[in-house]
């Protein structure tokens, strides 16, 4: 589990397919100051499990479905990508619970500045705006953000000037791909109340139901 809030902007070493694998190594320091073989890293939101490491790197391996469900295939030696170690028990939750599971990619339509702050336009497949709503949460390559508003095609979110130093985010050029995730909680509800018998949501339902 993960907050979204990113510790570390590392840079990709490598990435190799072996063995029907694709192995990542990332260069990095604070994501491996204490991490031990067999732990989770969110890379560009995508939790990857630790296999190797020195305390400037680790190295993980990415399965055929993580490479159709994210955009880490795309990487290259060089970029810069988005890291933060698992929540250990009694750490402030700064952002909202994250699993590293991407939902799907979507594409950078437009960023633009707003005073201080950057609005940045992002195009996300149906499966995935179904549940999304304004002000809530959605994790863009790793990273918590607030839903802005929301578009027929996509959603917007706002970076302050101080998030915008911490991410890779402000980096990504009109078309570029990045990673989503939705709120696990949008999901659960769904699945509790059966989309297709019970299309509607109410109160009654939810507080029956525990969520409200």
């Amino acid at each position: 589990m993960f907050t979204g809030i990113v510790e570390e902007i590392g840079t990709v070493i490598s990435l190799d397919p072996s063995g029907g694998d694709t192995t990542l190594r990332v260069q990095c320091t604070t994501a491996v100051e204490d991490v031990r073989t067999g732990d989770s890293i969110n890379v560009n939101g995508v939790c990857l499990t630790v296999t190797d490491f020195s305390p400037e790197h680790f190295s993980a391996n990415l399965q055929p479905v993580t490479m159709r469900l994210s955009n880490l295939g795309d990487l290259d030696r060089g970029d810069p990508v988005n890291l933060e170690r698992s929540l250990a028990a009694g750490q402030r939750m700064g952002g909202h619970y994250v699993q590293g599971h991407a939902d799907g990619i979507g594409q950078i339509a437009e960023t633009k500045d707003d005073g201080k702050a950057m609005i940045v336009r992002i195009a996300a497949p149906r499966d995935v705006l179904r549940y999304c709503v304004e002000r809530g949460y959605i994790t863009v390559d790793g990273v918590s953000l607030t839903i802005m508003s929301l578009h027929e095609d996509g959603f917007s979110v706002s970076l302050v000037s101080h998030t915008q130093q911490m991410i890779t985010l402000p980096r990504k050029r009109t078309g570029d791909p990045v990673n989503l995730e939705v709120d696990v909680m949008a999901k659960y509800i769904e699945r509790l109340l059966g989309r297709e018998e019970r299309p509607g949501l109410d109160m009654e339902t939810l507080m029956r139901t525990g969520f409200a």
